[in-house]
């Protein structure tokens, strides 16, 4: 299954998101102009390793902020900014644009800690902006429930476009990091491919928190697309 688009029409321009994408699209231009040897360099000195991280250190915390800006090749890093671009100018005009680049930041922060406690393979660098992505899908999943996923799916070689409810896609996706999750616990599968727990992480964070950072003046209008069903 690949995300086409969503329903829901943004509503103020996204400055917050279209910044997060061009910083990540900089970074990644960047890593290309480099040599193997210097692209190693860069990702050990700015990806996030669990074992160079002093819990009671706050000058080793700097990568939890800055891995979020690298990217492991062109795959990684269209299909995260894509999804990117696609869920998070909805999440952005719900929470405003300053609470929207905390709530980011944050959330990439909380995903990168859980995928250094349970990721495994701590001298490996984890790179990308999965794991502060998963938490606007959170918070996405949170907001516009009622939402569909324009999403192509290819049966033999016929490609379908399907309309698929937000709340199944994004459920969906979840379980399937959580189960990939669990079993990268025993087979330590995680050690240098994706970073599941990270996915898991920041999709909990954005679940449980992005509420409060849409919260709302009782002036400010309310829309039909953003209704609560439970």
């Amino acid at each position: 299954m690949f995300p086409i688009k969503d329903t829901i029409r943004s509503r103020s321009f996204p400055i917050i998101t279209w910044i997060i994408i061009i910083a990540n699209a900089l970074v990644f231009l960047h890593e290309l102009r480099l040599s193997e040897a210097e692209l190693q360099n860069f990702i050990y000195s700015f990806g996030l390793i669990g074992e160079r991280i002093v819990w009671d250190n706050p000058f080793t915390w700097f990568p939890f902020i800055s891995h979020m800006f690298l990217h492991g090749g062109w795959v990684r890093f269209l299909s995260n900014m894509w999804t990117f671009f696609i869920f998070a100018d909805n999440v952005e005009d719900r929470m405003g644009s300053l609470r929207f680049a905390l709530f980011y930041i944050l959330g990439g922060i909380v995903a990168g800690v859980l995928q250094v406690m349970l990721g495994g393979a701590p001298d490996i660098p984890s790179v990308g902006a999965s794991g502060a992505i998963a938490a606007v899908l959170g918070a996405y999943f949170l907001f516009f429930p009622r939402a569909k996923v324009v999403t192509f799916i290819p049966i033999f070689i016929l490609p379908w476009f399907i309309d698929i409810p937000a709340i199944l896609y994004l459920g969906f996706w979840f379980i399937s990091q959580l189960f990939s999750g669990l079993a990268a616990l025993s087979t330590q599968a995680a050690a240098g491919g994706i970073a599941w727990w990270a996915h898991i992480g920041g999709f909990i964070f954005g679940l449980l928190l992005g509420g409060l950072f849409g919260l709302r003046k009782k002036t400010q209008r309310w829309y039909r697309d953003e209704a609560y069903p439970w």
